[in-house]
């Protein structure tokens, strides 16, 4: 709940920034370069059941022409279930895991000279994910690929600082586990709700 009512603050405050938008200097040209990156974290409990996740995702860019970027990102995220009561992605018993990433993205901005601005994000990920289950003395280790393609926003604060938000909208991904006999898993999902969203703090220099 706390991490939908931020969200919808946030939008909230987008859509403020859309109608106080004046032409100014603020904005992206062609060779500039920046960094950004979003920080998460969620914690959850029913009676003594927990679940916590953090999330660490930088990013660096380059205009290579006035409307288009490209860049690399890498990531880290953590979580911890205790109790039967949530599940992950990765763990369906409590245990603990741990995702690294590395990838490549494009993106197309529309008015980027001005404060604020839409683009669309194409992005290649690689990922790999070690699962530690506490009822097993066994680690698993989970290697794959990922696509996706998001819109998003950006909004100057100052002339090198920005916010930004990215709706992971369609994603398609595959993975297979380190064990022998394991099948390959194959997803294709569609963003809808906030959870979808990230928000992060861009730096232009």
């Amino acid at each position: 709940m706390k991490k939908i009512l931020i969200t919808a603050v946030a939008l909230v405050s987008f859509a403020t920034a859309i109608a106080q938008d004046e032409n100014t200097t603020e904005g992206f040209a062609k060779g500039d370069i920046f960094v950004s990156g979003s920080v998460g974290f969620n914690s959850q409990k029913h009676a003594d059941d927990k679940l916590s996740s953090f999330e660490i995702t930088p990013s660096v860019g380059y205009f290579i022409s006035e409307n288009i970027t490209i860049g690399g990102r890498i990531g880290f995220e953590s979580t911890k279930v205790e109790g039967d009561s949530f599940e992950t992605d990765f763990l369906s018993t409590p245990g603990k895991s741990s995702t690294f990433s590395i990838g490549a993205f494009g993106r197309y901005y529309t008015t980027p000279a001005n404060k604020f601005s839409i683009f669309g994000e194409l992005a290649a990920n690689y990922l790999s994910t070690k699962v530690d289950p506490d009822a097993t003395t066994t680690d698993t280790t989970i290697d794959g690929f990922g696509i996706g393609l998001s819109p998003g926003v950006s909004y100057f604060l100052s002339s090198n600082f920005a916010l930004e938000a990215t709706w992971g909208a369609l994603q398609y991904s595959t993975s297979k586990a380190d064990f022998d006999g394991a099948e390959s898993l194959d997803a294709f999902q569609i963003g809808l709700d906030l959870d979808d969203i990230r928000l992060g703090l861009l730096y232009k220099f």
